[in-house]
């Protein structure tokens, strides 16, 4: 029957949740794409046929003209399903980028197709040159912090007056102050501060 597997494509898109990315299935895929040949080669021929009928023929609905209607609707039908499928597997891809950083792991890289992975990458690059135009790291806080500032305590000793923003601090061992939270990230990052809570 027409537009079946591309139905179980959509199918198998939503019984996953919108978190959990599943294998691309290339199979169905590939099928899917080989029935809209069909439908596209079976569409041509039957315009051939009915343009090379007699003129009185154009006039009666004919066969060939319910075939043509029917191969063109399953054709539009699958291609929306393909576009779906791909255009969900892409917002997933791009959260992907957020929640796990732009090195993802190996689990999650087995479940893309070629053409995913590339995506990725670009949606990355994308990403990485919009946040070095800017001078923002934008994945720092996925949720905008109430306050900029956060006090921190510092684990080992960094250094002796050491500029932070646009203050001078003397990041000794088990000393507090009071830093932007985007200065304090990278050192919190390395293990070597802890956010504190008075």
């Amino acid at each position: 029957m027409y537009g079946r597997t591309a139905s179980q494509l959509l199918r198998d898109l939503n019984s996953a949740d919108g978190e959990n990315l599943q294998p691309f299935n290339a199979d169905a895929f590939d099928q899917v794409m080989a029935e809209c040949e069909n439908h596209h080669q079976t569409l041509q021929s039957l315009i051939r046929k009915m343009e090379e009928a007699p003129e009185d023929a154009h006039k009666a609905k004919n066969e060939d003209h319910f075939g043509a209607v029917i191969h063109h609707l399953s054709l539009l039908r699958n291609k929306r399903c393909l576009m779906a499928y791909t255009y969900n597997r892409a917002g997933v891809i791009q959260g992907l980028r957020w929640k796990v950083g732009a090195k993802l792991p190996e689990e999650i890289m087995q479940k893309l197709s070629f053409s995913e992975k590339e995506y990725f990458k670009s949606h990355s690059a994308a990403i990485e040159s919009c946040m070095s135009e800017l001078d923002l790291d934008l994945t720092v806080d996925m949720v905008p912090p109430k306050d900029p500032y956060i006090q921190v305590r510092v684990l080992d000793h960094i250094g002796d007056n050491l500029s932070l923003g646009d203050h001078t601090f003397s990041l000794t061992r088990n000393s507090v102050h009071s830093v932007r939270r985007t200065d304090a990230e990278q050192y919190i990052s390395q293990g070597l501060m802890e956010e504190f809570f008075p």
